[in-house]
């Protein structure tokens, strides 16, 4: 059966953190923190979470899979690794971006933005305008693209920029779109000073529900030295593989997986100027992997 691997939230932690649900966010800062006193301020800590798909009904699952258990039940492990950031990768919300799906996605991430800054990408499950509605000022540097919500995240170590591929609201499919290519193709040479990855919620394919402009993407990134890593979520799997030089870095999802055999979880990650230390962090689903550390080297 699926999600037989699957654990109901630990009551002690439900019940610290329930009570939080239809309170406002209060967004902390609008960057990176700094650097915990035991780690360099050459190394950016950050957690990356994906396809968190929670529900305004907290009931609401898949699977076999509670998407809102799950991101209570995770809050207090990202907590506890006292990242400088954290990334959610799109499809934030369950299905069609409702705006008590971003309510209840506020209310969970409390506790996490009160320790570092946390920054939501768009993927085909949301909605921009509810999102806005409830997260009207998200940190991070955000650029002037019409229709687009970009974030470029500053550090010594690596410049992080979070595109946006929301096409249409519960259509598979995603898309850059023209204006964000263009930014993208005046924007990349003018930042050859470190080490550049990408965030999107889309996969990389010539499918029908992948990221439809992804070739596009690629052109322009393949005169820059300096952009190393594509970093995707979208189809709920854990995976590294290479594209010529770039590093592409599939995320596994928060709320559920579509396979039996792949993890649910998110990733610890800390970025050097030469790579990324990838540790998986799987909760649910398939756990054989869960602390696996893997050191992605930039090319």
């Amino acid at each position: 059966m699926p999600g037989l691997l699957y654990q109901p939230v630990d009551r002690r932690r439900f019940l610290k953190f329930a009570g939080l649900a239809g309170s406002t966010l209060p967004w902390v800062g609008q960057g990176v923190r700094g650097a915990e006193p035991d780690s360099a301020p050459d190394r950016l800590h950050l957690a990356l979470l994906s396809d968190t798909h929670i529900p305004g009904d907290r009931k609401n699952g898949h699977r076999g899979f509670n998407p809102w258990e799950n991101l209570l039940r995770i809050a207090p492990d990202v907590v506890a690794v006292r990242p400088q950031g954290v990334i959610i990768n799109g499809d934030a919300a369950r299905l069609a971006g409702y705006l008590e799906d971003y309510q209840e996605l506020a209310a969970l991430l409390k506790p996490v933005a009160e320790v570092a800054p946390v920054y939501v990408g768009l993927g085909n499950h949301d909605d921009r305008a509810n999102f806005f509605r409830v997260f009207e000022a998200p940190p991070g540097q955000r650029q002037e693209i019409a229709g687009k919500h970009v974030v470029v995240i500053e550090h010594p170590a690596v410049r992080v920029v979070v595109l946006d591929s929301l096409l249409y609201v519960d259509k598979v499919a995603g898309l850059l779109g023209r204006a964000q290519r263009q930014w993208l193709a005046d924007f990349l040479p003018a930042q050859a000073d470190r080490p550049m990855v990408f965030f999107v919620h889309h996969t990389l394919g010539d499918g029908d529900g992948d990221l439809l402009d992804a070739d596009r993407m690629f052109e322009l990134f393949r005169p820059h030295a300096h952009v190393k890593a594509v970093f995707y979520g979208h189809s709920h799997v854990w995976g590294i593989r290479q594209r010529d030089t770039l590093q592409l870095i599939n995320l596994p999802a928060v709320g559920y997986n579509f396979r039996d055999s792949d993890p649910v979880g998110w990733v610890d990650a800390w970025f050097d100027p030469t790579g990324v230390d990838l540790t998986l962090r799987a909760f649910a689903g398939n756990r054989e992997e869960d602390g696996r550390k893997t050191r992605v080297r930039w090319l």
